[in-house]
């Protein structure tokens, strides 16, 4: 055991999770290449609507393409704050 190897020790755990955080990102990519293009427009437009009547965070409302067997489900969720802001 060398001197420095507590370096390179540290490199490769930084390596390995750099390498982890690529797959999902690689992994959430291939997820949404089947997925329609409207999906996205659809977020926005609900979160819109949504910001209507409540004050949400952008990371709020989700929308998911979820395939069950023959058929696709639309999975709408909406995380709303615990407390409604007065106007």
């Amino acid at each position: 055991m060398g001197l420095f190897d507590f370096l390179t020790a540290r490199n490769r755990n930084t390596a390995s999770t750099a390498k982890d955080r690529l797959r999902i990102l690689i992994q959430q990519e291939r997820s949404m290449r089947g997925a329609p293009d409207y999906l996205p427009m659809l977020q926005r437009e609900l979160l819109e609507v949504i910001r209507k009547y409540v004050n949400v965070d952008v990371d709020a409302v989700k929308v998911d393409l979820i395939k069950d067997g023959d058929s696709e489900v639309l999975d709408i969720s909406v995380a709303l704050p615990e407390k409604a802001a007065s106007a």
